[in-house]
């Protein structure tokens, strides 16, 4: 394995190219909706490992968030109430999400998130590149600093990982099957691999197990990892903790 790290003048810039990147676009939100559609009743007001969210919360969030991607003027609104509201950006436009769908039921959010996944998908593929090479503002928080993205860090990885990780969120909180493949899931959790090596930079061996794992190698000498890919994710999105080279978190 070859570190490819993935900038543009010293932004932090997608690894996969934007066609690839939009096909698992598209495959994503088909499969986060199909999730939501095998949920039972019960299974809404479950809590998920990201508190004080439970699955119904979580579903508003990637909700808002596929209408973000959506929509440029939906977009613009959302984040600048998330600018007016302070506090962390990130979590005071994921927490309007959760508040302004508060009262919808499970079977409209279904609905809601059936309809809204494509027009997102759509939307995403038609952002220029021109766009995507630009600066996103605000910096984000990441492994203890700030850094800047470029917005097609955002359009072609952030708002894929997003949902495919909430998807092993939800799983683990409600037991619902996730199945994963190699041509899907797969491919993102190489790219999560690749930045993840990219950003601590030392030699490691890490195997994944699973239709969606591999093995990954850089150097000779460095620690031998074996896990999940769900654990895997848990530990780098910081959900759970990790050491040495595992503490490194990459951004969902």
């Amino acid at each position: 394995m070859t570190m490819t790290p993935s900038a543009i003048n010293g932004l932090r810039a997608p690894r996969l190219d934007h066609a690839t990147a939009m096909r698992l676009a598209a495959t994503e939100y088909r499969r986060f909706g199909d999730l939501l559609r095998s949920l039972e009743p019960r299974d809404w007001r479950k809590p998920t490992n990201c508190p004080p969210w439970d699955v119904r919360d979580m579903a508003t969030h990637l909700l808002g968030m596929a209408e973000v991607a959506a929509s440029l003027r939906e977009q613009r609104r959302q984040m600048g109430i998330a600018r007016r509201r302070g506090g962390v950006f990130i979590d005071a436009m994921t927490g309007l999400q959760v508040i302004e769908h508060a009262s919808m039921t499970p079977a409209e959010i279904v609905t809601k998130y059936d309809q809204t996944g494509p027009k997102a998908a759509r939307a995403r593929r038609r952002t220029p590149g021109f766009i995507r090479r630009r600066g996103m503002r605000p910096d984000q928080s990441v492994n203890g600093h700030m850094e800047s993205w470029t917005i097609g860090y955002l359009v072609d990885a952030i708002f894929t990982r997003d949902p495919w990780m909430h998807r092993i969120d939800i799983s683990l909180a409600t037991g619902a099957p996730n199945p994963m493949t190699a041509e899907h899931d797969g491919v993102i959790v190489d790219d999560l691999v690749h930045e993840w090596a990219d950003r601590h930079g030392q030699a490691f061996s890490l195997r994944l197990d699973g239709p969606a794992g591999g093995a990954w190698t850089v150097g000779s000498d460095g620690p031998r990892y074996e896990l999940s890919v769900a654990d895997f994710a848990l530990i780098i999105s910081g959900r759970t903790t990790g050491e040495g080279m595992l503490a490194t978190e990459v951004p969902f």
